[in-house]
């Protein structure tokens, strides 16, 4: 038998796997590979999450365009606006119900699409999707105020200065243009039509705001939203979509909000874009 020779045994056997020093590192940098890539990640989330509200927005303007081409430029009635009276046991809601644009009286409690689908722009687009801003998490509630987990269907009101609401209360002091040709001011590229609102104050489907001038003059009736990075998208007259930055974060807590100076800016901006009972 041949003499065995030290020199052909191997010095180091193969390994069949990591040591567990080998596999802490390996899991260390891949968490801090997780921290760096997640906030990426969720800002690049967050931004097409913006980009298909402007879409949804664009969408629904376009719908807006064809109902007054239809309809000898009128724009559609924006009539699902709540009416406000005082009682002896408090403040009283209640909605207008007339044809509109979309019949809501509530975004909390619509617990089925039904207003959306009797809605003059829906046949437009029957899109049920381009009525909801994907970072719009606010859920449905029961008609007790039960909290559902289903999303609310809602995520746009449209402006009281596109053929609002003439409520006899507020008609002196809410000015609206009836007729996309006859706007002057502020003009059709200045004049938002839909806006994203704040998931707090979306209950009717008019956006409502104090004109200057009035007895509410310092108030939020409601109130844009933030979820975009501390900004909203609004749709114009002209039909273009823009993405508003906020000075200060929108948070609601109760209905005719007090305005707190740091958001004044924000609150003119939108006041601005709003029809007035001086323009003609």
């Amino acid at each position: 038998m041949p003499e065995d020779n030290p020199d052909s045994v191997p010095r180091h056997r193969a390994r069949n796997g990591f040591t567990l020093i080998e596999l802490l590192v390996v899991m260390a940098i891949i968490a801090i590979l997780a921290a760096l890539l997640l906030p990426a990640l969720s800002k690049t989330k967050q931004q097409a999450y913006n980009i298909e509200c402007i879409n949804n927005l664009k969408e629904l303007e376009l719908c807006v365009h064809l109902y007054v081409g239809d309809n000898d430029d009128f724009f559609p009635p924006n009539n699902a606006g709540a009416t406000f009276t005082v009682s002896t046991n408090g403040d009283v809601y209640t909605y207008s119900l007339m044809q509109s644009w979309l019949p809501d009286p509530d975004a909390d409690t619509e617990i089925d699409p039904s207003n959306i689908i009797n809605g003059l722009l829906f046949k437009y687009n029957t899109s049920l999707p381009i009525y909801h801003c994907p970072s719009d998490q606010s859920t449905l509630q029961a008609a007790d105020g039960t909290p559902l987990p289903q999303l609310r269907w809602r995520s746009y009101n449209m402006s009281e200065s596109i053929n609002g609401n003439p409520n006899p209360v507020y008609a002196p002091y809410i000015p609206a243009w009836t007729k996309l040709t006859a706007i002057r001011h502020p003009i059709p590229s200045e004049l938002f039509v839909l806006i994203d609102e704040n998931a707090d104050t979306i209950q009717d489907a008019n956006y409502g705001a104090p004109p200057a001038g009035g007895p509410w003059e310092q108030e939020w009736w409601d109130m844009p939203s933030d979820r975009h990075g501390q900004g909203a998208n609004l749709s114009f007259a002209d039909g273009h979509v823009e993405h508003w930055k906020w000075v200060y974060p929108k948070a609601a807590y109760d209905d005719g909000l007090p305005i707190a100076a740091q958001e004044m800016p924000d609150f003119l901006r939108i006041q601005n874009a709003m029809k007035q009972p001086a323009d003609n």
